[in-house]
């Protein structure tokens, strides 16, 4: 856990840091966040990370529970299924959009991504497998061009992370498959494919979670 840097409004340095580790599940769902700890390995005083607790408690990240603590929230099967199904009508609809409107520069901005992800799993690194899948979605959100579209997408976007990073590996090779499909739709300007190729890999995401917590 990084130590921070003073300089920048350090309440919301870290929030930030903390909202990173929930995200990336380096603080587990249901992991008990004791103040001390938490400040000492930011190298900051408990104040900070009081009100950062308190700002994740309120966005639904942390569970604050009389007399016991802070505690990372443990997301129910109905609220990943919710926001994975959220995510689905949102990026259907990005697809359609940057098929209708692409250019040269941004399809090669999603095939250097595809390229960067497909290394990722082939070297095993799962961390920048999901970072570089974050990227990919949101640059496909970027290309739509649809600044309510992007609004709505990046209210969702950290929590999909969260819900995607147990299953990266599961998902694997497979899903860069699926992003060159989608890019490949883009590039045809095929508005009813493009739409059709990302319902189909979003919903493949939201099913594997479901697998995976079947078996857990």
């Amino acid at each position: 856990m990084p130590r921070l840097e003073r300089p920048g409004p350090l309440r919301e340095r870290v929030y930030e840091a903390l909202l990173e580790l929930i995200t990336t599940r380096a603080l587990r769902p249901g992991q008990h966040l004791v103040e001390s700890e938490l400040a000492g390995h930011l190298g900051v005083s408990r104040q900070p990370v009081r009100e950062a607790l308190q700002r994740l408690n309120t966005e639904g990240w942390v569970d604050l529970r009389p007399a016991q603590g802070a505690f990372v929230h443990e997301p129910t099967e109905q609220e990943a299924d919710q926001l994975l199904s959220v995510r689905t009508l949102l990026e259907s609809e990005a697809a359609r959009l940057v098929a209708a409107h692409s250019g040269s520069a941004g399809i090669a901005a999603l095939e250097a991504l595809c390229a960067k992800g497909e290394q990722a799993v082939a070297d095993d690194d799962m961390d920048l497998a999901v970072a570089t899948n974050a990227e990919f979605h949101a640059k496909v959100m970027e290309l739509a061009g649809n600044l309510v579209l992007a609004e709505l997408a990046a209210q969702v976007d950290r929590r999909v992370r969260w819900y995607y990073t147990p299953v990266a590996r599961r998902r694997g090779t497979q899903s860069w498959v699926e992003h060159r499909e989608i890019v490949a739709a883009i590039s045809a300007r095929d508005e009813e494919g493009a739409t059709a190729v990302m319902r189909a890999h979003t919903e493949r995401t939201r099913a594997t979670h479901h697998e995976r917590a079947d078996k857990d």
